[in-house]
């Protein structure tokens, strides 16, 4: 079974997702997802090691301002966006401890 993502990154896969092909810059995803950067960029680059996330600089950036780098979801990540969003409205799977482990034994 796969893990699943951490509330963090299921928000960053559907602001993603609500892009479609369009390109999201960084600072762009921290101030519509209220994450820091030390958050979003770990997961973005972790996403991107995986192939669920694409990136590339900005080509044409505006006179006195630095290129940008841009992301967006590739196919994977958007099968992996729309799973988070399937499993998020899911209820999580509730764990039963076995009563052998709880009740101390008698001998």
């Amino acid at each position: 079974m796969a893990r699943r993502p951490s509330p963090q990154t299921a928000a960053v896969l559907h602001a993603l997702a609500t892009r479609g092909a369009d390109w999201s810059h960084g600072y762009e995803l921290c101030r519509a997802l209220d994450l820091k950067a030390g958050t979003l960029y770990p997961i973005l680059i972790r996403l991107a090691e995986r192939g669920q996330v694409e990136t590339t600089w900005e080509s044409d950036p505006p006179r006195g301002r630095p290129a940008r780098h841009l992301y967006r979801l590739t196919r994977a990540g958007a099968h992996l966006a729309s799973d988070a969003v399937q499993r998020a409205a899911a209820p999580e799977p509730r764990r039963v401890r076995s009563v052998a482990t709880e009740v101390p034994r008698i001998v």
